[in-house]
């Protein structure tokens, strides 16, 4: 009877071990992020914007797919939130953009769509800055670190990541922390990334790959595009903070 017992401890104890293991190093899945902004704080408060404001709904609420495995990745869109209800002009960027990482090259490729117009961008992964602090939290049932970054020079993101699933990525450009970034905060853009689920069985890696194109532009070219393309945009108006704040939001959404 006690040879009995202990045997059920050794196989209970082994299957434990597996299924944590199994847990920690979790090396190709698919993973789904809420994405949320407060359209209404992205648009300022002028009296064009207080007009626009009263037809929309607080929050355009999205979902995308993380896909990643043998060190690519790939990151899009999947559904709106039903709730939403956007205007079609709201919503045809999200749905066409994608972000695809090839980490053995330190490459990174992904579609925009642009003033109307598809653009297919080519350059390396972008680097963050990350200072880790000892604050954490759980996400999708794993526990997550903090981290604080800033991109475009002066725009902090506060990041929570895991080490116990193995690729360095995140939602759209952010990435570079020892783990998948789980959950993400970008204050001055009004907008939150958060992890609602894991999936490791039926995922469809096949998917993993760049959007193909006869011509791709580097991201030098983008942002010089940008600002060349909005240089006179919110002139005219009497808070001139006000409207670089709203030209600086356009633009680092579509650089992100």
């Amino acid at each position: 009877m006690k040879l009995y017992i202990l045997f059920t401890i050794l196989i209970s104890s082994f299957v434990f071990a597996s299924n944590a293991q199994q847990q920690q190093f979790i090396d190709k899945a698919m993973v789904e992020y809420e994405v949320k902004t407060n359209i209404k704080k992205t648009m300022g408060n002028d009296s064009w914007a207080e007009m626009m404001k009263e037809n929309l709904p607080t929050f355009k609420i999205s979902y995308y797919q993380y896909t990643f495995a043998n060190n690519q990745s790939i990151y899009k869109f999947n559904r709106w939130d039903e709730k939403s209800k956007l205007p079609e002009y709201m919503r045809r960027d999200d749905e066409a953009n994608n972000w695809f990482f090839d980490f053995n090259k330190n490459k990174l490729i992904t579609q925009k769509n642009i003033f109307g117009s598809t653009f297919n961008i080519e350059d390396t992964i972008p680097t963050i800055n990350w200072v880790l602090t000892n604050e954490s939290r759980n996400i999708a049932g794993f526990n997550c670190r903090k981290a604080v970054g800033k991109i475009f020079d002066s725009v902090y993101v506060f990041a929570f990541y895991t080490d116990e699933i193995m690729v360095s990525g995140g939602p759209c450009s952010i990435n570079g922390l020892p783990g998948l970034i789980m959950g993400v905060t970008i204050p001055r853009l009004f907008t939150s990334f958060i992890a609602t689920k894991v999936s490791i069985n039926g995922v469809a890696f096949n998917d993993i790959k760049p959007t193909t194109a006869k011509k791709y532009y580097n991201n030098a070219f983008i942002k010089n595009t940008i600002f060349e393309r909005t240089k006179d945009w919110w002139d005219g108006g009497d808070d001139k903070e006000e409207a670089q704040q709203q030209k600086n939001r356009f633009v680092w959404s579509l650089m992100l």
